[in-house]
């Protein structure tokens, strides 16, 4: 869910304290950095007339630059590349690490106003300066390029190389988070597409001050404008994490008013919600539809809303008349959550169909195999699934097995035989975990002391 990502992004990187791990991992990677810029320092260059006016300049530059961040999904771009690339060639290479760590400092101090609330919050910004080594290095190696348009090999493989160490440092930092390769992957690799982007950009920048380079002020007013257009993206942001957060809401009120008209509904649905989140995970199902799944499963039944609670909680069989009321819920459901609009109409469509077969038997439409909608058939396999565990107004629940065994007998007929398998996974997944604990915790149990025997 992609404003699941965005929450998560920012309660991992403006918490007010870091757990071990993650305080570890940043740790690691910040004294990396330091560690990196000391030998850049002793190792490279780092003398050239008018230093004391320059660095501290590109400094503040690179500052503002770095305060521009636009969010995306779990992780943000700045853009910081286009300071980069012309400090490279007007400072030393032996102080441009630096430079470039102490400017992610400087922008965050100023932006809070005088000082950091936690100083440990220090740890990840140097570390994102460990992107600067890698071109640093490429250039150091080609014994301090001329900057010329025929050297552009050797620049690719500057920012190549930028690339390289910029993900060592976001593996480092998202293991402390526990967040592997394949989770933070895309994210970074939207941000090295801005970087891509805008380093010609910054190249041009570079040959436009070379010799002059007091004219990096010049970059002062696209930042600044880069700037208002983040902060307009990010109040976006939050307007639509609002306005998940209502949806959610919604669907949630709206399922309370189910189980308080359906005895029998009552502290079910939020075991099909987490069902269904299960075996949306298993099917590999993306971020949006895995979001749009639990609004299904929260409301598929919002249409009993409309029923008597009288046929509902009718402790036996319906006659004719009644199950045909019964089976217009999904109907008026859909009916119902057009009304709400939004992403709530567009569940509507789907709550519609979660009570069609596999076979085509099912109502209200008769579908059948791939036209009913695949959220749906999860939904219809879970709900199943949790209505036979649940006792019923007139049965008791069955237990796990026999209802996974007639889960297994539905596979092709009622239900989708690919989902049955999915929910058959889950269901063992689950239960080798609720072994597994229990075997611990008898392990872990200390045996009794034997009571004084009395003499």
């Amino acid at each position: 869910m992609a404003d699941e990502l965005v929450r998560d992004a920012r309660s991992r990187y403006e918490a007010d304290r870091l757990d071990r791990r993650a305080h570890g991992a940043f740790l690691v990677s910040a004294a990396a950095v330091v560690a990196g810029a000391v030998a850049c320092w002793v190792t490279l260059d780092h003398s050239a007339p008018g230093l004391w006016w320059k660095a501290p300049l590109f400094l503040a530059v690179y500052a503002l630059a770095s305060r521009s961040d636009f969010e995306i999904g779990s992780g943000s771009a700045v853009p910081t590349e286009i300071v980069l690339v012309p400090m490279l060639f007007a400072l030393p290479l032996g102080i441009v690490p630096a430079v470039v760590a102490l400017g992610f400092v400087a922008g965050t101090v100023v932006a809070e106003r005088g000082g950091l609330r936690d100083p440990a919050r220090t740890l990840p910004l140097l570390g994102s300066a460990a992107h600067a080594f890698g071109p640093v290095l490429v250039l150091a190696l080609a014994n301090g390029l001329p900057l010329r348009w025929s050297a552009w090999p050797v620049y690719l493989a500057a920012l190549a190389a930028q690339f390289a160490f910029d993900f060592a440092a976001a593996a480092v930092g998202n293991w402390g988070h526990r967040l592997g390769p394949r989770t933070f992957a895309p994210h970074i690799a939207f941000a090295w597409s801005v970087d891509a982007a805008l380093a010609p950009l910054g190249l041009a920048l570079a040959f436009a001050i070379d010799g002059r380079e007091y004219l990096i002020v010049l970059a002062v007013p696209l930042l600044v404008l880069l700037r208002v257009f983040a902060g307009e993206r990010r109040r976006r942001l939050d307007t639509v994490l609002e306005l998940s957060d209502a949806y959610r809401g919604t669907a949630a009120l709206l399922g309370e008013m189910v189980e308080a008209d359906d005895t029998y509904t009552d502290e079910r649905s939020s075991r099909v919600v987490h069902l269904v989140r299960s075996v949306a995970e298993e099917l590999g199902l993306s971020n949006v539809e895995r979001s749009g799944a639990e609004l299904t499963a929260m409301l598929h039944d919002i249409g009993k809303v409309r029923i008597p609670p009288e046929i509902l909680n009718k402790p036996g069989p319906l006659e004719p008349g009644e199950r045909a009321l019964v089976e217009l819920h999904p109907l008026e459901g859909e009916n119902m959550l057009q009304q709400v609009g939004g992403p709530v109409a567009q569940i509507g469509r789907i709550v519609r169909s979660c009570h069609e077969r596999w076979d085509g038997s099912g109502y209200p439409d008769g579908l059948a195999g791939e036209r009913i909608p695949l959220i749906a058939r999860i939904v219809c396999v879970c709900d199943a699934y949790s209505a036979m565990t649940s006792d019923r107004p007139y049965r008791r629940a069955l237990s796990k097995d026999t209802a996974l065994a007639e889960l297994g007998r539905g596979a092709g007929t009622q239900f989708d035989p690919r989902v049955v398998a999915a929910l058959l996974s889950v269901a063992d997944r689950t239960s080798s975990l609720a072994a597994a604990r229990a075997l611990r915790r008898s392990r872990v149990r200390r045996p009794r002391r034997p009571r004084p025997s009395s003499t």
